[in-house]
């Protein structure tokens, strides 16, 4: 669009947060370097909509796509074949873009590439005289990292929500995210109770892998300390929830660092059976 740009992503071992920090902080560098500037490119937070697959992957697909349209930076559905910026030339196979995940839609429609591409137009077609829809971009629920009960204590205490994230699905849909993220929650505040803090839990690995909480803060290859500083930074960022920036600062390490000493460290943490309640004080 003119101002900003709608990704439809599917999740999975990466968070958003990560995937979208590592995307516009390396959008912003490469822009600025080519245009020869300085200073913060984006005006506002990102906007994350949370939404049910089932239902509304396939509206979602063609509400973004039109877009260009219902919005006249392009004329009609043949200009939108060939537009550069949408994802929809891809899907008929106009253009090409290497990290489009194509077979995911198109298999919706069709067990062939032809047909499939045959009845995915017709569904973009169906959809040109809808308009906005307003269902498609918020459905009215805001959700919070924790949910309503963190929200509420946020409100509370004149905290300002940045961000307008919100879930898309059916009612049955919604309480179950929102249970999962308030569990979360109060399983992050019982680690705490416990005596579970990030310099606890440093200390605490060390002694389990036989190494110093100083190997930690390392870049030391070596199996035994590369291993416990896999499975500090998961139990860190997937048990006590503490952001991945955070304990990259407070290991020395660099974001992308601890990314992917998380995935290293959920795999030893099932094949040790390793529970973060072992580490409590």
């Amino acid at each position: 669009m003119d101002n900003h740009a709608h990704l439809l992503l599917r999740t999975g071992q990466v968070p958003i947060a990560t995937l979208m920090r590592r995307l516009l902080t390396g959008y912003a560098q490469y822009f600025n370097r080519r245009h020869k500037r300085h200073g913060q490119l984006f005006q506002n937070r990102y906007k994350s909509f949370l939404c049910e697959e089932d239902i509304y992957l396939l509206e979602l697909v063609r509400y973004i796509h039109l877009n260009p349209v219902r919005a006249d930076i392009i004329q009609g559905l043949e200009a939108l074949n060939r537009f550069k910026y949408s994802g929809h030339a891809v899907l008929m196979g106009k253009l090409d873009h290497p990290w489009q995940d194509c077979d995911y839609i198109l298999n919706r429609f069709g067990h062939t590439e032809e047909k499939a591409r045959e009845e995915y137009l017709k569904f973009i077609i169906k959809g040109k005289n809808q308009g906005r829809r307003p269902e498609l971009v918020g459905g009215g629920l805001l959700r919070s990292v924790g949910g309503w009960s963190a929200l509420k204590t946020m409100r509370s205490s004149n905290v300002r929500v940045k961000g307008d994230e919100r879930i898309l699905g059916t009612s049955e849909f919604v309480e179950k995210v929102l249970k999962q993220a308030n569990e979360r929650l109060e399983l992050q505040e019982t680690h705490k109770t416990r005596g579970i803090t990030f310099d606890n839990l440093i200390d605490r690995v060390a002694e389990h892998f036989d190494v110093t909480s100083s190997d930690l803060k390392t870049n030391s290859k070596a199996v035994p300390i590369s291993k416990a500083r896999a499975v500090l930074c998961y139990l860190c960022v997937r048990k006590l929830r503490l952001s991945g920036a955070k304990v990259a600062c407070r290991l020395n390490l660099s974001p992308s660092t601890v990314s992917k000493a998380v995935s290293r460290g959920r795999k030893s943490v099932g094949k040790e059976g390793i529970d973060i309640c072992l580490f409590k004080s």
